[in-house]
């Protein structure tokens, strides 16, 4: 066997060509935090016979419980159904007890901004990448609130940060996902060990035969989220084996024996806006 086949990219490979069965190099990590709202939390939605509707989080059916099925990691809901960045940094952040250094962890993967941009009960605007120094009451502002914030618990922690994926939808909401994507790239630059999972460019989209195999009502199903892990999992396997030397040191992640002065870390090729 050569090493070549297992620590380097294909020739023109891309982030979701290689989906991986076990994990992959998504299983270096000893524990991982999920933030995000009701697609990071297994949320079901039914239908009652009058025709309104329930929604439940079924945290064994989330993304990030498959994920840790299929890593052996541990993993944190730091999630709720209609959870927004503001709401995340205002209450439910210390509500949930996500900000104990207790449970710190060695990556953390963001998933929130949908009930930011689409929810008017806790909608706000969208924002730019300085709204963070200018205190302003946007998206933009709480999501890097929640970086610096888990930052601060473990400064070396490695962070994903998703884009939301294409839809059959207007053009105006599809103007609104690129905008948001546009600043998840921005942030990305703006903090260290940083790296974007980019769905809207590289899963496939949600279209009408997506959702008649993976959606239940306005949720995914089960299927759904086993789906998803594939995804992120198999995007965080290429990331590290496209940045190998970024992660030599995940073992110390939490511990005094981390170098900072060892990292190589510059999101130079991970981080391009395509």
């Amino acid at each position: 066997m050569k090493i070549e086949k297992i620590t380097n990219i294909m020739s023109g490979e891309k982030p979701l060509d290689n989906i991986v069965c076990d994990g992959g190099y998504a299983s270096i990590f000893l524990n991982i935090g999920c933030i995000g709202d009701s697609l990071s939390s297994g949320e079901f939605e039914s239908v009652k016979e009058d025709g309104s509707h329930t929604y439940d989080d079924y945290y064994e059916f989330s993304w990030g419980q498959f994920l840790a099925r299929d890593t052996g990691v541990k993993v944190y809901n730091f999630s709720c159904g209609g959870m927004s960045c503001r709401e995340y940094m205002r209450w439910f952040g210390n509500h949930i007890d996500a900000f104990n250094k207790d449970k710190r962890c060695q990556a953390y993967i963001i998933a929130l901004g949908v009930n930011d941009l689409y929810n008017p009960s806790v909608m706000v605007p969208l924002g730019k990448i300085d709204d963070y120094e200018n205190k302003k009451e946007t998206m933009s502002r709480y999501y890097q609130e929640i970086i610096k914030t888990y930052k601060n618990i473990e400064p070396n922690a490695k962070f994903f940060l998703i884009t939301m994926p294409r839809e059959d939808e207007r053009e105006e909401d599809d103007k609104i996902k690129q905008e948001y994507r546009k600043l998840i790239y921005q942030i990305a630059d703006k903090f260290s060990n940083i790296y974007v999972i980019d769905l809207y460019q590289y899963a496939p989209k949600y279209d009408e035969e997506f959702k008649r195999k993976f959606y239940l009502n306005g949720h995914m199903n089960a299927a759904g989220y086993r789906f998803t892990a594939k995804i992120i999992e198999s995007y965080i396997d290429y990331i590290v084996r496209q940045n190998f030397e970024d992660f030599t040191q995940v073992g110390f992640i939490g511990k005094e024996q981390y170098d900072p002065k060892l990292d190589k870390i510059a999101n130079k090729t991970t981080n391009l806006l395509l």
